[in-house]
């Protein structure tokens, strides 16, 4: 795992499924997708604090699956439902998975599974926040980045893949 690149607003990782771009704000991670999924604008950097620790953090999780991430966040850019959605991801317990119906009741909005799915699409934290364990009532959903790296996601976790 590397990260490199002399601008603080942006972190350039190498991971085992591919390249990651992190953007930081000054109050954390605003964005961090595989490369060739948008990242969006351009932010005002970080003090090299959270980019280390970033670095390390996505290191241990892919050397040995999946652990807590204390990195600080910045989800400002989502709506107060979607953030909602977010924050229900974040609490999923590694190695398991909930659907989109089960994530729409936990945020208490029982019949907005499919809001849901749309929230996971505009995740703008990939791994951290683990819209990867997010799933269909009948098989395994959708993913940004592909079918292919959510399923190896969910295998380093030693989640059941459907």
């Amino acid at each position: 795992m590397s990260s490199k690149g002399d601008d603080a607003r942006r972190q350039s990782l190498a991971t085992p499924l591919g390249r990651m771009t992190a953007c930081w704000t000054p109050r954390g991670l605003v964005r961090l997708a595989f490369d060739g999924k948008r990242t969006g604008r351009r932010d005002s950097g970080s003090d090299g604090d959270g980019q280390r620790r970033l670095a390390a953090e996505l290191a241990d999780y892919f050397r040995r699956g999946a652990r807590g991430f204390g990195v600080p966040l910045d989800l400002s850019s989502g709506t107060e439902f979607q953030r909602a959605v977010w924050r229900a991801l974040i609490g999923i317990p590694p190695g398991q998975t909930r659907t989109y119906g089960e994530i729409a009741r936990a945020v208490g909005r029982p019949r907005a599974a499919r809001a849901v799915g749309n929230a996971c699409n505009r995740n703008p934290v990939a791994i951290v926040v683990p819209c990867h364990r997010v799933v269909a009532a009948d098989g395994i959903g959708g993913f940004g980045s592909g079918l292919a790296i959510k399923r190896r996601l969910l295998e380093l976790e030693g989640a059941d893949v459907r």
